[in-house]
């Protein structure tokens, strides 16, 4: 049976199971709470005294489910939420009674918990226990919001504008919130259903309460979700929103000093009810932080998190199936420079994003549909003549479109298939690619088992060469609810499998089997609020030759105590003869015997003023010959010195002595040799939030890299094992692989909302970095060679506004009105946060 027949079949399975699923969907008696409509907008302000919140239906009798399940509040703790909408917004009014002297309100930034306590108000349109749309209110008055569904969780790269305010009561604290439609995707329904859901944390204790209650035991937590009757006549507003921004740049370098301004647009706009259009017309991300360097001695790719907000917001449906690697677009060129030895290159670090679109959304009945596409600038490097100074240019990366398809149906509360395509297609002779998944999350009607697959092809069209056409696949089955629970998973793809055009794949050829056993608890027992023990191993091949790869076995265990502490502890065992076809770069084994490793963790209650957390490792080789031995630890203190202003210091360690790997290449001979390396690293960072709206930030990164090589060195035979009979050494390579590396990164902001969606950020940025071969300095020559080095500096300053549509609408109307009076209209555009 080919690959196609096994799609075909994949497909036909998956559509019947779709048809039982949606025939089962689940019918549990929800929660309802009726609303009222509205003919005045209540007053955003905390205080609830207008007459709306006299007549609205209460929302109360909250349960806990964390730590314990089912609990009950005494009336001196009570949840009370009332909801009104009118033709613009739904608007939730809650008062949360407490004791005010043991409420928790740490300012932090916006999206970040910290140590305070929350209300939120979850809605879902569609109804669907899905796809949820959340907005937390924290009793500092700060907000967060976030887009949820069973796939990714929650995202809280999503922000919406939406108005708050909170005001601290004798016996307990009240919360105003107005959700305007224009963060809502909904179809226009004469009498909607919409799923409803309230929550409130008590952050000293970590309890958590829901208004309808919720099982953690299985299930995702949309399911348990009520719902919200009553809704009439609502429309779905023009959604188009603004956000043109200005950024002034100042960048400082040896001596050199460039200035810059930039302007430029992000533009949303609601295509249909569902459907949003999402554009970035002049991309800026110049304030997008620095990465985080480590020295990479490995044979993959080092990589680092997304941090353009474009590219973080949004993206679940594009996700899917693991084919984007939003790095990609506007990362470095591809091209490796082939360079004479009397020639240098200056290679530019990134391409220019020129656009950026996407369109995403979901219908009513659960079809989902997103469309991306990018557009990257032809790049260049110079290529100078080191003996005669004259230059040319070479193209590194040409003119280059990126785009991803994705269709995606959710069903039966709790499953979905999906099937996405990415294409990649560069002018010229460069390569192009191109990639296809079909992807399916499954869950049984009563939530206690999943199956989820994915089956993957790769194509890339090399041009001048014949293409490659490569296969991969995922396979996971597993209990997933109730105490015990255990699962099996494989994982396959074939030696010409390559989506790394758009996507992430450090490897191919490999053909893994792994199992998992788990026990956990839910409800506290003892001394513990709960704990999870959990054992796995795993089994691995290549695929081409067909032949054993590597095995291991290990397990760990997980607490959390009533204290609100956290510890845990692993172990990892790989017995017998380990064979890594990848260290060599050439395809060999390299062998290695009976690793053992080990750690533990521990996290202490961060409602402290003072907590910590910690974690240390130990790891070594029981083979003969070899005396490894590898040991790491890391601390980090955080004290809380108000409620304004947090402190984290982190410092790590990691030793490795006796360690093996690559270290060169002569006459396409790998070169491998016995190593000690040692990392240490230091950081700190720092918020001051004056209030919701003003917030100081500081991070501060030093990292020391030093690798040392014995001076004897090794070439691999055959048989993946080691010689030193080739009579390679430190002095007859051409070039010292002994390494010295170290990075220095400073930054400091401040940010400013203004206006609702309107920031100001200030920004500076200070870095350094050294790499040479004194790999026998200590730390003080380290760091004085380090400060040796050019410094860049870079001061920035960025404006971005928020410009709602509707707004500007409301504005030209009310000079409609009022021709022939003189009336500033100005001040009423738009609405300002109530400061707490």
């Amino acid at each position: 049976m080919n690959i196609r027949s096994i799609i075909i079949l994949l497909v036909l399975c998956l559509h019947n199971f779709t048809l039982a699923q949606e025939n089962t969907v689940h019918t549990a008696d929800k929660k309802i709470l009726n609303i009222k409509r509205t003919d005045k907008k209540p007053k955003i302000d905390g205080i609830l005294d207008e007459q709306v919140w006299q007549n609205a239906d209460i929302a109360t009798d909250f349960i806990s489910f964390r730590p314990i399940i089912g609990k009950t509040l005494p009336k001196n703790k009570r949840t009370e939420v009332k909801i009104t909408y009118d033709d613009k917004a739904i608007y939730v009014a809650a008062y949360l009674y407490d004791d005010p002297n043991l409420i928790m309100k740490q300012l932090v930034n916006r999206d970040n918990f910290g140590q305070t306590d929350f209300f939120s108000v979850i809605i879902n349109p569609n109804n669907d226990s899905q796809n949820d749309t959340n907005f937390f209110v924290f009793s500092s008055g700060q907000q967060a919001d976030a887009i949820a569904n069973p796939s990714i969780g929650e995202d809280f790269s999503w922000n919406a504008v939406w108005q708050s305010a909170v005001k601290l009561q004798d016996d307990g604290w009240t919360v105003e919130i107005e959700i305007p439609y224009r963060t809502l995707r909904f179809a226009e329904e004469e009498n909607p259903i919409w799923g409803l859901q309230f929550s409130r944390q008590f952050r000293r204790n970590r309890e958590q309460y829901t208004w309808s209650p919720v099982d953690p035991t299985k299930g995702n937590f949309g399911l348990y979700h009520g719902e919200l009757h009553g809704l009439s006549g609502l429309k779905p507003p023009t959604r188009l929103i603004f956000y043109p921004f200005t950024t002034a740049i100042l960048d400082n370098f040896d001596g050199d000093t460039e200035t810059s301004l930039t302007l430029g647009m992000d533009v949303k706009y609601g295509i249909t009810d569902n459907f949003t259009l999402d554009a970035t017309l002049i991309p800026d991300f110049s304030q997008a932080g620095f990465d985080n360097l480590v020295l990479n001695l490995g044979p993959f790719e080092q990589t680092f998190a997304e941090q353009r907000q474009f590219f973080t917001e949004g993206v679940d449906l594009f996700s899917k199936g693991g084919l984007f690697f939003s790095r990609r677009v506007g990362g470095a060129p591809a091209r490796e420079l082939e360079l004479a030895e009397n020639e240098e290159a200056d290679v530019p670090n990134e391409v220019k994003v020129l656009n950026a679109v996407k369109v995403s959304g979901r219908t009513k009945n659960g079809w989902g549909l997103g469309i991306f596409n990018a557009i990257t600038e032809k790049t260049f490097a110079t290529i100078r003549n080191t003996d005669t100074g004259e230059s040319r240019q070479e193209i590194v990366e040409p003119f280059a479109n990126y785009n991803i398809l994705v269709v995606d149906k959710q069903f039966g509360g709790n499953s979905a298939i999906s099937l996405i395509n990415t294409n990649v297609i560069r002018e010229g002779e460069f390569r192009d690619g191109n990639a296809t998944a079909l992807v399916a999350n499954l869950v049984n009607k009563k939530n206690t088992f999943r199956f989820d697959t994915e089956l993957r092809m790769s194509n890339v069209n090399y041009q001048n060469e014949p293409s490659e056409t490569g296969f991969s696949s995922f396979m996971f089955v597993g209990k997933v609810a109730g105490n015990f629970r255990y699962s099996f998973d494989h994982r396959f793809a074939d030696t010409k499998y390559e989506i790394n055009d758009l996507g992430l794949n450090f490897r191919n050829n490999r053909n893994d089997f792994g199992a998992d056993l788990s026990y956990e608890t839910f409800e506290p027992s003892g001394k513990l609020n709960s704990y999870r023990f959990n054992f796995f191993t795993n089994y691995r091949r290549l695929v081409n030759p067909d032949t054993f790869s590597r095995f291991n076995f290990g397990g760990g265990y997980r607490a959390f105590t009533k204290k609100l502490d956290a510890y845990g502890f692993r172990l990892n065992i790989e017995p017998g003869k380990q064979y890594d076809f990848f260290e060599s770069r050439d395809g060999r084994p390299f062998i290695f015997e009976n690793f053992v490793s080990t750690g533990g963790w521990v996290s202490s209650n961060y409602n402290r003023v003072f907590a910590i957390d910690g974690n240390a490792n130990i790891s070594t080789l029981f083979e003969d010959g070899r005396d490894l031995f590898r040991y790491d630890f890391e601390i980090e203190p955080r004290v809380r010195v108000s409620d304004k202003l947090l402190l984290i210091y982190g410092f790590s360690f990691d030793f490795r002595n006796g360690d093996r790997g690559y270290a060169t290449e002569i006459d396409d001979e790998p070169i491998l040799g016995e190593r000690n390396r040692q990392i240490i690293t230091n950081s700190l960072s720092g918020n001051y939030t004056f209030n919701p709206f003003h917030t100081l930030g500081l991070t501060f990164r030093h990292y020391w890299d030093t690798v040392n090589y014995d001076y004897e060195l090794f070439t691999l035979l055959d048989n993946g094992r080691l010689t030193k009979e080739s009579g390679f050494n430190l002095d007859n390579l051409e070039e010292d692989p002994n390494i010295n590396f170290s990075t220095w990164n400073v930054d400091l902001s401040y940010s400013w909302q203004f206006a609702p969606g309107s920031f100001l950020t200030a920004l500076y940025r200070n870095q350094i970095f050294n790499f040479d071969e004194n790999a026998d300095d200590g730390f003080s020559e380290s760091l004085d060679l380090l400060f040796r080095e050019p410094m860049q500096n870079i001061f920035s300053l960025r404006i971005q506004y928020f410009i709602d549509f509707n707004n500007v609408k409301s504005l030209f109307k009310k000079k409609n009105k009022t021709k022939g009076r003189q009336v500033n209209t100005l001040n009423n555009v738009r609405p300002f946060y109530t400061v707490p």
